[in-house]
Order: structure tokens, then C-alpha cells, then sequence
């Protein structure tokens, strides 16, 4: 019977790293409310906004992601005027952001959104539109590189007449690693990243922020962005003005799939016997015509086990193995996670 266990050395074991990725598009028809406003979920502290691909109080109702607005406590927006709605809330939506993504200095105050990402100085993003995106679309990050975000710039009556994309130029290969939530890069308003940086991009965390400075307030016949909006709108009110200007985005997300892979090895001397308890009868392998005959078995399972000898994995053959004293197997099982 075969009741021994074969241990596997280093050499038996590699270990792999696979990135795997989903294009995921995002028309402005679905967040804008072109469809149904249902697919936009309000909540009574104003101080974000949920967006669903189909109306929220469906069971098929997918997460996509959440928009908020927020200006640092020295902004100019945040001054005393009586026009000056939910300040206190607009701050705080600023202040829990840069906490995640930016950090605290050796004070322990809270950073503020720097331009060029470096944190030691130089021009600094105090307000900004926040995105979070559902860990159902980003998985486990959005692929540098990959992303943009379509704005329309027009007048309130025909935002989109005028588009401004922005993008993660160049970040495959430059991206910022001083964050707290991980990875990021900079956001352009040009494919090539050339001028100023106008957001960032947080890559594990899913979030984009980016800057009211994208949109050309000259160009704007309406209210919206001119400071005076900025100040005098609640989060809800930017929030919907926002998503009605969103054309379209669109990123590759990222799932990283890390494999084990175990080579277990049958030599021709081993593993000829079965452990199924069929196998004998009488004290006698029931396969054997004669009692001179080789033994012979089939491989169906095989299982990994710890050191103290305790069942951890089974993986099952997609048909039986032939195995005798004639022939050796190497079997490959791959546990993915």
C-alpha cells in the first residue's frame, strides 16, 4: 500500500507573478444621469456622492464610484463670506483625503496635495475634485498608463462642446512612491505630460484627484467652475455639475495572480502501489494475474501535505497515470492565490 510521503526539496518548488488586465470603460451616459438619476445615490450628510451602473435600489446594482469636492483650510475658498456654503464639510472631505494619501509631516499636521509630488515644496493642489473608484472595477490597482478621464469644458448649456482628457502621462515608467496608500502618478491635460500637472492618481487605492483648474474658466457662460460656484455650491450640487461634464473615462485594472508551483516527482520505484483499499483483497493485488507480475497503480490525486503531515492541498488529475517500475511521472500542481 502506498502509505509514505515524499518530501519536496527547493528545487521542486517555483514561485511565479502574474499581472492580468481588464479594460474598463465608463461612458458619460451612465454616470451623468443621461439614463436615469436613479443610478445616483444621495446621502442626507451631502458630503459625497455614490454612482451606480444601474439604478442603486436594484439587485443588479453594480458600485462604480464615489465623487466629492474639498478645499485646504487655506484656501482662498474657505473664507468667512456669508455666500460661503459648507465649508466645515468641504474641508473635512480635503483634510480625510490627504491624510489617506498624502500623510502628516514630523509635526504630525496634514499634508496638502503637492503639484509635483516631491512634498518638499513648490505649488501645492488645495482644491481639488476627489473619484474613488469600486474595488470591483480597479481589483487590486489601475495599470500605469492607462488612464483617462474626458471632461467637457463648454458652456452650461453645451458642456461638450469643448473636452479636456487627462492622463497618467509616462507614468508606466515615472511614478511616485512617497505615499502612504502606495503607488501614484501625475496627471496631465495632454498625452504627452507636457506643462503643469493638474491631478494625481493613486493607483492601489483607486482615486483620483484632480484640480477645478482643468476646466478653462473663461470659456464658461454658466456658474460653474468659477470660484463663486466652488464656494457657494454644496458637495452634492459640484458633484452633479461634475458628473453631468464626465465624456468618458477609461483605465486597464490590474489583478496580480502569484502562483506556486509544486514539480512532484514519481520515480520508477516509487508510487507503484495504491493507497485505495481495493486494491488488495486477501492480502493479494487484485490487479496481478500471477503473483510474478510487476505492480501497477494509477495516479489519480495527489496531495500536499505540511511537515507534521497534515492535509493542506489536493489536486485531481484530469484522467488516471499509468505508473509502474517502467516509467517515471513528474506531475505539476499550481496553486494559485
Amino acid at each position: 500500500m502506498a502509505t509514505t510521503y515524499k518530501s519536496l526539496s527547493a528545487t521542486d518548488v517555483a514561485s511565479t507573478k502574474t499581472l492580468l488586465n481588464e479594460s474598463i470603460p465608463i461612458t458619460g451616459s451612465i454616470v451623468s444621469g443621461t439614463y436615469s438619476e436613479g443610478n445616483i445615490k444621495n446621502y442626507s450628510h451631502q458630503m459625497f456622492q455614490s454612482v451606480y451602473d444601474y439604478p442603486y435600489l436594484s439587485s443588479s446594482a453594480n458600485h462604480i464610484f464615489d465623487v466629492s469636492f474639498g478645499f485646504s483650510a487655506t484656501s482662498n475658498l474657505s473664507g468667512g463670506s456669508p455666500t460661503h456654503v459648507a465649508v466645515a464639510k468641504k474641508i473635512n472631505m480635503y483634510n480625510q483625503f490627504a491624510q489617506l494619501l498624502v500623510g502628516y509631516d514630523a509635526t504630525g499636521s496634514i499634508l496638502k496635495f503637492d503639484q509635483d509630488g516631491d512634498l518638499t515644496g513648490g505649488t501645492k493642489h488645495t482644491e481639488l475634485y476627489f473619484m474613488a473608484f469600486s474595488r470591483l472595477l480597479v481589483k487590486d490597482e489601475i495599470k500605469k498608463g492607462s488612464f483617462q478621464l474626458s471632461l467637457g469644458t463648454g458652456s452650461s448649456t453645451t458642456p461638450f462642446s469643448g473636452i479636456k482628457t487627462l492622463y497618467d502621462a509616462g507614468a508606466a515608467t515615472e511614478y511616485r512612491v512617497n505615499s502612504p496608500a502606495g503607488e501614484y502618478g501625475l496627471l496631465y491635460s495632454n498625452p504627452g505630460g507636457i506643462g503643469a500637472p493638474v491631478g494625481l492618481l493613486y493607483y492601489q487605492a483607486g482615486i483620483v484627484a484632480f484640480t477645478a483648474s482643468v476646466f478653462d474658466l473663461g470659456s464658461f457662460s454658466g456658474s460653474f467652475p468659477r470660484p463663486a460656484a466652488l464656494s457657494g455650491s454644496t458637495i452634492q450640487q459640484l458633484s452633479d455639475v461634475l458628473r453631468q461634464r464626465i465624456y468618458n473615462i477609461q483605465f486597464n485594472n490590474t489583478t496580480e495572480l502569484n502562483s506556486t508551483i509544486y514539480f512532484c516527482r514519481a520515480n520508477h520505484n516509487e508510487f507503484n502501489y495504491s493507497s485505495n483499499p481495493t486494491y488488495l483483497s486477501s492480502s493479494k493485488m487484485v490487479i496481478k494475474n500471477t503473483s510474478t507480475d510487476a505492480p501497477v497503480s494509477y495516479i489519480t490525486t495527489v496531495g500536499l501535505y505540511s511537515a507534521d503531515n497534515e492535509l493542506l492541498a489536493v489536486a485531481k488529475l484530469s484522467e488516471p497515470l499509468k505508473k509502474d517500475p517502467t516509467n517515471e511521472l513528474t506531475i505539476r500542481v499550481r496553486l494559485d492565490y
